[in-house]
């Protein structure tokens, strides 16, 4: 038992090595990932690193080349806004669900993590890039934080799984809009509290197509 433990271990391990490599970009869109390469480089076994790859080609964050191989699946501009479009969609939704049920305690965990975030994006308006990082992740926390009373594991699951993909091209060439992503995540966190769902779906709107609208401005994916 302890060998199955430890082998469950291991691939979990390169699993959520190689899965964060690929969203950060340090693996990059389109690049070859051979084995023995990968092998040196997170530690893994043949065996694990090909079940690993097929789980990521099963989330769309890795293409399987039949007999040559796998690699990092590339970036395009249709992805982006079909990412985007899935997000709103069930983000969306998940807002109206999250503002009927959410209690006193959600509340606060929304004003905690806008509060987070807007550190994060005044240390960005004054010219510290050393934000850049947190404010990603904290911008992650925070839409994940306002969909987190929504009752329903599932739908956090599948939109989890879609920002991720979303996330990747945040990475990339979606970067801090100033004051205009300010006041998006103010208005969203003031429309949690009054519990207006109808304008928290319009600024959601706004908030996700004018960063895809941006990035695609600025020459990205």
């Amino acid at each position: 038992m302890t060998g199955i433990t430890e082998a469950e271990t291991a691939g979990e391990r390169a699993y959520r090595q190689i899965r964060g490599d690929i969203l950060r970009n340090v693996l990059a869109p389109g690049q070859k990932l051979k084995l023995d390469a990968l092998r040196d480089a997170y530690g893994a076994g043949i065996g694990t690193l090909r079940e690993t790859l097929n789980r990521l080609v099963a989330e769309r964050l890795v293409l399987a080349e039949g007999q040559r191989g796998f690699e990092v699946a590339p970036f395009s501009a249709a992805e982006l806004r079909e990412l985007a479009n899935l997000r709103l969609l069930l983000e969306g939704h998940a807002l109206e669900q999250a503002f009927r049920a959410g209690d006193v305690e959600w509340e606060a965990h929304v004003v905690a993590a806008n509060h987070k975030l807007a550190q994060m994006e005044e240390r960005l308006g004054a010219g510290d890039a050393t934000a850049l990082d947190p404010w990603r992740r904290f911008d992650s926390q925070f839409h994940q934080t306002l969909i987190s009373a929504c009752g329903s594991r599932t739908l956090m699951a599948t939109h989890a799984a879609v920002f991720d993909r979303y996330q990747r091209y945040q990475n990339r060439a979606l970067g801090f809009r100033g004051e205009i992503a300010v006041r998006e995540h103010a208005a969203l966190c003031d429309c949690a509290l009054r519990r207006d769902a109808v304008t928290a779906r319009q600024v959601l709107a706004r908030h996700i197509l004018g960063g895809v609208d941006h990035a695609l401005a600025q020459g990205g994916p």
